[in-house]
């Protein structure tokens, strides 16, 4: 066994979008497998060689009073040695009641209470035990589909280990609240605003005019060059930390022309020394 990974967390935070990605990236995946039968599973994985060297399971809410044996179940494992990692899903309630009305589907423990406030915070005093043995813990309250897909496939793909660190660049507008993933934050309104300039409001850090009006501003070059040298400083000391994920947010006002341009300056800049990495524009098309 090359991989163990459970998978748990709140409803509606992502469990289901990422067992289907890791499903995608090669793991064998079991939706909500019963606590019960994790030692056999376990068994069977490691007796199958490499025909299934690598799993996912999904272990959450939906098991009910049988959940209290998973962290005995999840120390046991742990002790024989196996490859095992626990990540939780988080997510604020706000955006959980917004995706429960979108999709229109009952909250599992709905049936239990009598609002979905109430179910929410009977599932988080179920699974808060989970959330202090998590290994990672995951809060995409500001995440996209797109950006977990982006996350998980650089974190978690086929012949990846844990000690590879994954860099993801993050653009966003302070206007619209600061990322609550990032693990370094720089704020760029300090750069002249191409907003204000005549036939660059219309654009985005994306284009040609837009990056060539700040790179002939002095002050940019200032910056990107102590970003760059703090960066390079970083990227090898986290990974003999053993930190396996990186999240790097460059903010600007609105989050369409100064940290995009920033962003897309950076992700070359590591391009050519060979990191893993991702990019996002979170708030690009945003008013």
């Amino acid at each position: 066994m090359d991989r163990l990974i459970f998978i748990t967390g709140l409803s509606g935070s992502g469990k289901s979008l990422a067992a289907q990605c890791f499903e995608d990236l090669g793991y064998f995946c079991v939706d909500n497998l019963p606590v019960a039968m994790i030692d056999p599973f376990c068994e069977l994985i490691e007796r199958s060689g490499d025909s299934m060297p690598q799993a996912a399971l999904v272990v959450d809410a939906r098991e009910g009073q049988h959940l209290q044996a998973f962290p005995e179940t999840l120390g046991r494992l742990r002790k024989r040695r196996l490859p095992v990692q626990l990540l939780f899903f988080d997510c604020s309630d706000e955006v959980l009641k917004r995706r429960f009305s979108e999709t229109r589907r009952p909250h599992p423990m709905s049936g239990e209470t009598a609002t979905l406030d109430d179910a929410l915070a009977e599932e988080r005093s179920m699974i808060a035990p989970l959330r202090g043995l998590a290994d990672r813990i995951i809060d995409t309250t500001r995440y996209t589909s797109h950006e977990l897909r982006a996350f998980l496939n650089n974190a978690y793909a086929v012949g990846t280990t844990n000690n590879d660190l994954n860099v993801n660049l993050l653009s966003f507008g302070f206007k619209h609240g600061p990322p609550a993933e990032a693990d370094l934050l720089f704020d760029v309104r300090f750069l002249p605003n191409p907003y204000f300039v005549e036939g660059l409001r219309h654009l985005d850090g994306r284009t040609k005019e837009v990056q060539r009006f700040l790179n002939d501003v002095e002050l940019t070059g200032e910056f990107f060059e102590r970003l760059t040298s703090f960066i390079d400083f970083l990227i090898p000391h986290y990974t003999a930390e053993g930190k396996s994920y990186l999240t790097v947010a460059i903010g600007c006002t609105g989050g369409k022309h100064r940290s995009v341009a920033l962003v897309e300056k950076l992700a070359a800049h590591l391009h050519g020394h060979e990191v893993a990495f991702t990019t996002s524009h979170r708030d690009l098309g945003k008013e």
